[in-house]
């Protein structure tokens, strides 16, 4: 099997009760045997974009957020190695349009934007995609696009809760898991079990 297709397979396994249906059906209908991109998707500056955007949607608490579990990494892995090339496209062209409306707005740049304009910056931009994901509904006729924003959510939640990081700090991890128990008690404020799959981001990334 070659890399690619495991990738595309874990994320469909790992990620089913993650990942919204627009993600999904993506991935589904990938075909693996088109060429891939063989350069650099992103410039170095959208990189930090991606990986800036991922920690605003998992910023650091209790445990360390995205950006520390290499999450904009993984989001760029995967946009290459498991998504068509319309899609591709479709999620640069997204991320460009979000940087030009941030830069319209706020007369600066994402990255220099306060930690607080950053999180007012990206609820817009969901909110905004929302507004059209409904719009479109309503309409068939609407064109519909792949959405540059849920595409990076989902992939930013797939690859955080499935990095070394997400898994043992956000999440409660056992190495060896013991017996099985479908009904087990959650007292207030427990951390959800992590899925002991062996193929984090970390993992991934290495691979």
């Amino acid at each position: 099997m070659q890399r690619r297709e495991a990738l595309r397979n874990f994320a469909l396994l790992a990620g089913g009760g993650l990942l919204s249906g627009t993600t999904i059906s993506i991935l589904n209908s990938c075909n693996l045997s088109a060429p891939k991109s063989n350069g650099q998707l992103f410039s170095d500056e959208e990189q930090m974009i991606i990986t800036e955007l991922a920690d605003v949607i998992i910023p650091a608490t209790s445990s360390p957020g995205a950006k520390a579990a290499g999450v904009g990494e993984f989001i760029t892995m995967m946009l290459n190695d498991c998504y068509p090339e319309d899609v591709q496209k479709d999620f640069a062209a997204g991320l460009e349009g979000f940087s030009a409306s941030v830069k319209k707005q706020y007369s600066k740049d994402f990255l220099s934007l306060s930690s607080q304009d950053k999180i007012a910056a990206v609820t817009q931009l969901s909110n905004k995609t929302i507004a059209d994901q409904k719009a479109g509904d309503k309409d068939p006729n609407a064109k519909k696009s792949k959405h540059f924003f849920p595409i990076a959510r989902d992939l930013t939640i797939l690859g955080y809760f499935t990095s070394e990081i997400g898994a043992t700090q956000a999440m409660a991890y056992v190495a060896v898991p013991g017996r099985y128990d479908g009904s087990a008690d959650m007292k207030p404020g427990q951390k959800a079990w992590a899925p002991d799959s062996g193929w984090g981001t970390d993992n991934a990334l290495k691979s």
